[in-house]
């Protein structure tokens, strides 16, 4: 969570009337005093509007964070899981039941307690992330769409957007969806997009002035890339690149560092020059990608990892991963009367996110906070597992007739 340390700098730059930039050299190779679009500008404005009210005191803006986080993601998970499990005639676990036990889970889920306070960008980004699937689901479940569903959605995606561009990459996938299940006017799927447009023009236009090239929201993908694939991985991936070997500065290509490049200029050589690589040795590729999926889901204690960081990994994943996948077993299991009918279930689009979100890292870079949103929805699937298990044990009020583990139909996951 080092990079708590730049936003905490780039914001007191902000205040200082400095623009985004810092005072000195900087990750990932910013020379002092020049633009740097490598950072969410978002963010980077919460912790400058509360240096600005408050002084520059990130005490404050940790417990405001906390305190909104805290509030916000277990009561997002509890709406959630009321729109995707509904109660049957069976007596089968209750949107209530299970968002109750999902929004425990996320309240006391290790990983979330250790960003909740961190000055990075994970815990906002998983909130808001949760608040767009809940109005996506609240979107499909209406009997007609309404312009205020589909504004709120367009604020959502900006703010996730705005918080890791990385999302834009899921976002046609949404819109794909919303438009099979919900039918809308062309004119509504346009709305989310409009607000994402005035949401990040402004960013555009700076970067801009800045760099004097395009850049659509952060120069950072590049560096991601390439550093991610680099030969220095051979085929065996290294999340962070340790003693004995060099560091991501020195794998920089020096013809590129020679040449006096701003930051996103550089970060536009580096993706061709990775791209160019791929091409070139599309097997190590392959074989660099498939190690990366172990490092993603990462659950069991390391020798490389701290006290904490081992203990915040078997006691949140490594904890509820069975739960986990117990629950996506039993949503698994829905009656559906064809692909269609599969497709417009809820379920898909969570299991969708999952999927290419996974897909996005394992083909990129990972590591395992780039994990933490997947864990957020997982969380809803290990709520309804502890909920069914908790039937079974007559711990909670059930009134089946059979021990049939439960089969949701899509007419039963309608309001």
């Amino acid at each position: 969570i080092f990079d708590q340390i730049s936003y905490h700098n780039l914001a007191l730059r902000l205040l200082a009337g400095q623009g985004f930039s810092f005072g000195e050299p900087w990750w990932p190779a910013t020379a002092a005093n020049a633009p740097t679009a490598h950072w969410s500008y978002l963010y980077t404005l919460y912790l400058a509007l509360v240096y600005f009210i408050f002084g520059p005191q990130p005490l404050i803006a940790r417990l405001l964070q906390a305190a909104l986080v805290g509030v916000l993601l277990p009561w997002l998970l509890y709406r959630i899981s009321g729109r995707l499990f509904q109660p049957t005639p069976a007596g089968r676990p209750s949107g209530e039941q299970v968002g109750l036990v999902a929004a425990g889970l996320g309240a006391v889920y290790i990983y979330f307690i250790y960003y909740a306070a961190a000055l990075v960008t994970e815990s906002f980004y998983i909130v808001a992330l949760l608040w767009l699937f809940d109005l996506a689901l609240q979107i499909r479940q209406s009997s007609r769409s309404h312009l205020r569903h589909w504004l709120l959605l367009g604020v959502a995606l900006a703010a996730a957007v705005l918080l890791r561009q990385l999302f834009l990459l899921f976002i046609p996938f949404l819109l794909l969806w919303l438009w099979w299940v919900a039918r809308p006017k062309l004119i509504m799927l346009a709305v989310p997009l409009a607000v994402l447009t005035v949401a990040i023009l402004p960013w555009t236009v700076r970067n801009y002035l800045a760099f004097d090239q395009f850049v659509l929201l952060n120069s950072n993908a590049g560096y991601a890339f390439y550093w991610g694939n680099h030969p220095v991985h051979g085929t065996n991936f290294q999340p962070i690149l340790g003693e004995g070997m060099p560091s991501y500065y020195e794998i920089l290509p020096q013809d590129l560092l020679a040449m006096g490049l701003n930051e996103a200029a550089l970060d536009s050589a580096l993706m061709e020059r990775a791209i160019t690589a791929i091409v070139a040795d599309p097997g190590r590729y392959i074989l660099l990608s498939l190690s990366r999926i172990p490092h993603y889901f990462v659950f069991w204690p390391s020798s490389e990892s701290g006290l904490i960081s081992n203990i915040s990994r078997m006691a949140s994943f490594g904890l509820f991963l069975p739960f986990m996948l117990y629950g996506l077993f039993l949503a698994g299991r829905q009656r559906v009367r064809g692909l269609g009918e599969r497709v417009a279930s809820p379920f898909f689009l969570l299991f969708l996110f999952m999927l290419v979100y996974t897909g996005i890292h394992v083909l990129t870079w990972t590591l395992i906070r780039y994990r933490l949103p997947v864990d957020a929805v997982l969380l809803l699937f290990a709520g309804l597992a502890l909920t069914d298990l908790a039937e079974r044990a007559g711990i909670l009020n059930k009134n089946r007739s059979s021990k049939k583990l439960p089969d949701y139909t899509t007419a039963q996951l309608t309001d």
